[in-house]
């Protein structure tokens, strides 16, 4: 578990301390994970590894990785609540993930984004050099929600 803190925001990755009602709220509205069930995000947070941002108590950031936590990672749901956007806690939690000592010497890290690209080349992130290689299967639709 990882508990960094700066300028009143706190990140972490102790699962007791996420909610649940925050990061499905925002997750099912995104443009990513739009109408998704919250079962859904309950299972997939089991079975990553995911950091908090809180603001004393109230969690106002959130990311997921999915991992294997020797070779491949790919950073996900990644979200700050609006009421924070422009405050830093975007940074303070891709610092954090970044940082996490299961996620050092991986060969890759991968991430899907339609918006965030400036956040993310401040980490070491950049387009594809395997464009050729890579290869994916979408379900467009997958919760039945309108976009």
């Amino acid at each position: 578990m990882i508990d960094t803190e700066s300028q009143e925001i706190t990140v972490t990755t102790d699962p007791s301390r996420l909610d649940l009602d925050v990061i499905h709220g925002y997750l099912v509205r995104s443009y990513w994970a739009h109408g998704i069930p919250r079962e859904v995000v309950a299972r997939a947070m089991a079975h990553s590894l995911c950091f908090g941002a809180f603001e004393g108590d109230r969690q106002v950031g959130f990311a997921r990785v999915v991992t294997d936590r020797a070779t491949f990672a790919y950073l996900c749901d990644v979200f700050v609540l609006e009421s924070h956007q422009g405050r830093g806690v975007g940074k303070r939690l891709m610092a954090a993930v970044m940082a996490h000592p299961e996620l050092q010497s991986l060969r890759r890290m991968a991430l899907f984004t339609r918006d965030a690209h400036g956040l993310y080349r401040q980490f070491g992130f950049g387009e594809s050099r395997f464009t050729d290689r890579f290869m994916e299967v979408v379900h467009a639709n997958p919760y039945g929600a309108s976009a």
